[in-house]
């Protein structure tokens, strides 16, 4: 069983990552000169820590908790199984709901596109759907990052810190629709806040569903799925996203960058 303060340590880590959508708030009203090419190498440098960690560390410490509880060859089925339906949830959650708009085209957006009160609603509407999006993936999210705190904490900081690196995009893509529709910072950054926090919430009432049958059966279940959910979202949104900010080669360089940092991290931890 877990003792208070491991919990609360993921759980802060866990915030932590989530309310990065409000760094991509205050980014998006404050910051003078937008760096696309710096954004481009951010992304993939994410995408690299969650592939490489993904496959290298969560897969197998997802193998190894199963394999021995249920024998070598249906510890590794199981596995390979609980790795793809964290891909299809996380597939069919993408495919339920509304894609937010990107955030590099709202960032140019100026005062002039939306004098009309009709714009102002469908600003105001991208701006809300794009949080009810953001919210609904980062329950999952949440998750992830609790659970691999909770069970390795320097690998729950590597795994903290990639998903509050593309949580900032996040934000920009709900504050500033929101700002332009109804000409407040202070509602916007709220707004975009408040879907950050979908992703403490997601960890909190995960863990407390789960852990009356937390077993190590289903430590290698919930690691499994989480791998499969950290490759999607690196590979359905971080990669492409990298490369709409910049060059294809900056965001490739980005995902090497983290993979080696991340293989670096883990060599020395062990």
């Amino acid at each position: 069983m877990y003792t208070g303060t491991e919990i609360l340590f993921a759980l802060g880590l866990t915030v932590f990552a989530g309310l990065s959508t409000g760094i991509g708030s205050v980014m998006a009203f404050f910051s003078k000169k937008f760096n696309p090419k710096f954004l481009s190498a951010a992304l993939g440098f994410s995408a690299g820590v969650m592939i490489y960690v993904s496959f290298v560390e969560i897969f197998v410490k997802a193998k190894d908790s199963l394999s021995s509880e249920l024998g070598e060859s249906r510890g590794y089925l199981y596995t390979v199984v609980a790795f793809f339906v964290g891909i299809a949830l996380i597939a069919v959650i993408d495919k339920i709901i509304p894609n937010y708009e990107n955030p590099h085209e709202l960032k140019n957006m100026d005062e002039d596109n939306v004098e009309s009160p009709d714009n102002k609603k469908k600003l105001m509407r991208m701006g809300l759907f794009s949080a009810l999006a953001i919210a609904i993936h980062n329950f999952p999210e949440g998750l992830a990052t609790f659970m691999a705190a909770l069970t390795e904490p320097a690998l729950g900081i590597s795994i903290a810190v990639a998903i509050a690196i593309h949580n900032i995009p996040e934000g920009v893509a709900v504050s500033v629709p929101v700002y332009y529709a109804t000409g407040s910072k202070k509602k916007a950054f709220i707004i975009s806040f408040l879907s950050g926090l979908a992703e403490p919430v997601g960890a909190i009432l995960g863990f407390f569903i789960l852990r009356s049958i937390f077993n190590d059966v289903m430590f290698g279940v919930i690691f499994a799925s989480v791998a499969g959910i950290m490759v999607y979202i690196s590979l359905d949104e971080l990669l492409p996203t990298a490369e709409e900010y910049g060059e294809h080669h900056i965001a490739i360089g980005g995902m090497i960058a983290g993979m080696v940092v991340m293989a670096a991290s883990l060599v020395m931890l062990s």
